[in-house]
Formats: structure tokens, C-alpha cells, sequence
């Protein structure tokens, strides 16, 4: 999903703007740089194993590079019981077609994640609908870019309990 304008405004209220911006160069990868620091890494000490000495990166360098928070309260991939945050007990699948107003095709869902391919803004899109993609566009940065898994492409409906309370995401670290 390409960074649409109209949805610059909620990036803005949620922090996410700056990490939104990153997301044209993240697609580029040094692979002899990646490949080289691989080679230096230490996993019994966490660090790297360069000429000059031992380093590591630190919370406080990734806050730099993302332009995230990292004092206030936290949020966690391992929110594995997210069931229990759904207001009402609403069903998972149900509260997401609710928040964006649309369910992904049966053939892009696989049990809580969905194929980030099929949600696309449209061009005439209406406020409304600006509204609702807001929600989705975040999930799939805080699911393929921050808290990414193997597949790099699947929206994962755990952040419900986020991006329904957006103008909240600001106090996340």
C-alpha cells in the first residue's frame, strides 16, 4: 500500500508519520551491508563484533532512526489474547468490518491475518472512506514493518485495539 496524502493527517495524530516516511527507502535493502553486520553479530553478547570494538544498538538509536516514542506506555506483538480488549464481545473479524467498513476477500484471510494486496484507496474516495482506510494503512505498518513476521505481507488484526482508539496511539511507545 502506497502512503496516500489524504490519510497524512491521522499518521500525524497517531505518531506514525515520520515511520510512514520511511517506508519508500525501507524497500531497498544494502544486502552486502546487511550481510556484513550479520556477520559481526554476536547473539551470546547482543552485540556486534567490530574493528574498533563491541557495540550495540540501543532503544534509544531505533527511536532516533523511527521517530518513535519510547517513554510512555508500550506496545507489544505478543498480544495474543487481543479477544479479550474487543469491546462488547464483538468477534474479531466482525469489529474489523465494522472499523473499515469492508472484510477482506475469504481468499486473503488466514485465521487472524489478512493479504495486505487488497486494500487499496480509491482515487474518489470520500471522507468517510479516507476515514476508514486510515486504520488499515496503520495496521499494515505495525504488521509488516515494525512487528513483521516471515511472510512481510500480512495485516494482522491483534492492533484492533489500537487503531480503534487512534487519536490514543499517540501515547504509545
Amino acid at each position: 500500500m502506497s502512503l496516500d496524502d489524504r490519510i497524512i493527517s491521522y499518521l500525524q495524530m497517531t505518531g506514525l508519520y515520520h515511520l510512514a516516511r520511511l517506508n519508500k527507502t525501507w524497500s531497498r535493502l544494502d544486502e552486502p551491508l546487511v550481510t556484513a553486520f550479520i556477520e559481526r553479530w554476536r547473539p551470546d553478547m547482543h552485540t556486534f563484533h567490530m574493528p574498533f570494538g563491541e557495540c550495540t544498538i540501543r532503544l534509544h538509536d531505533v527511536a532516533y532512526q523511527l521517530g518513535l516514542l519510547i517513554d510512555d506506555q508500550y506496545v507489544s506483538k505478543f498480544l495474543t489474547n487481543f479477544e479479550r480488549h474487543i469491546d462488547d464481545g464483538r468477534l474479531a473479524w466482525a469489529w474489523f468490518e465494522e472499523l473499515l467498513g469492508v472484510l477482506p476477500p475469504v481468499n486473503c484471510i488466514d485465521k487472524f491475518t489478512a493479504k495486505c494486496t487488497w486494500i487499496e484507496l480509491p482515487q474518489a474516495a470520500n471522507d468517510a472512506t479516507v476515514r476508514r482506510y486510515a486504520p488499515a494503512y496503520i495496521m499494515m505498518l505495525l504488521s509488516t514493518h515494525l512487528f513483521g513476521d516471515k511472510s512481510g505481507t500480512r495485516l494482522h488484526i491483534r492492533w484492533l485495539p489500537y487503531v480503534a482508539k487512534m487519536k490514543d496511539m499517540g501515547r504509545y511507545s
